[in-house]
């Protein structure tokens, strides 16, 4: 008698150590599920909303954009200075010695098509919107932009030219999606 109960003991208690190991898997995928459960919600809520991603891109049409006109636009709360620029503009931009640059670089580093400049209309030395835009500003020593608080003057190519601005302004992350049609962003 004592034989069957020691191992009616004996089967028990591997039955209990099986039961017991699946009840501690089962209760710890359940508290893995409940953590994820939690989790996902303070994870999820660093996503951009949606307006801001809305602005992180903006499609501009150049069609109606004339030879030799300049226009602004807004990407990201900045003004985007697009330029279509003539022959002659492009020209004077190209000829230029970049050596002797405060900030070299080359007009075609600084455009897709030689046409068309894309320029996020920021001054580099305190964050001032330069002149230019209009016909009616005053577009500095090199006939591109004039920041008048600290007179920094930049070029057809938007290169910094004369005054405390330590670089170009700004050339954006865009893409041609058609002959007449950037995105910006």
């Amino acid at each position: 008698m004592a034989e069957s109960v020691s191992s009616d003991a004996s089967t028990d208690g591997a039955e209990g150590e099986t039961r017991r190991d699946f009840l501690y898997l089962a209760a710890g995928a359940m508290g893995v599920a409940a953590v994820a459960g939690i989790a996902w919600p303070l994870f999820d809520q660093m996503n951009p909303s949606a307006d801001v991603l809305a602005l992180a891109s903006a499609e501009i049409d150049l069609s109606p954009i004339e030879l030799g006109q300049r226009v602004t636009a807004k990407w990201r709360g900045k003004p985007v200075f697009i330029d279509h620029r003539g022959p002659e503009v492009i020209e004077k931009a190209r000829d230029v010695e970049v050596e002797d640059l405060p900030d070299p670089e080359p007009d075609a580093a600084r455009v897709q098509k030689p046409e068309w400049l894309i320029l996020v209309g920021i001054c580099t030395h305190l964050g001032c919107v330069p002149f230019g835009q209009k016909d009616s500003d005053p577009r500095g020593d090199y006939g591109g932009w004039f920041c008048p608080c600290h007179g920094s003057h930049y070029d057809t190519s938007g290169r910094i030219r004369k005054g405390p601005a330590p670089r170009n302004l700004e050339v954006p992350e865009y893409i041609f999606l058609d002959d007449t049609t950037i995105r910006i962003g």
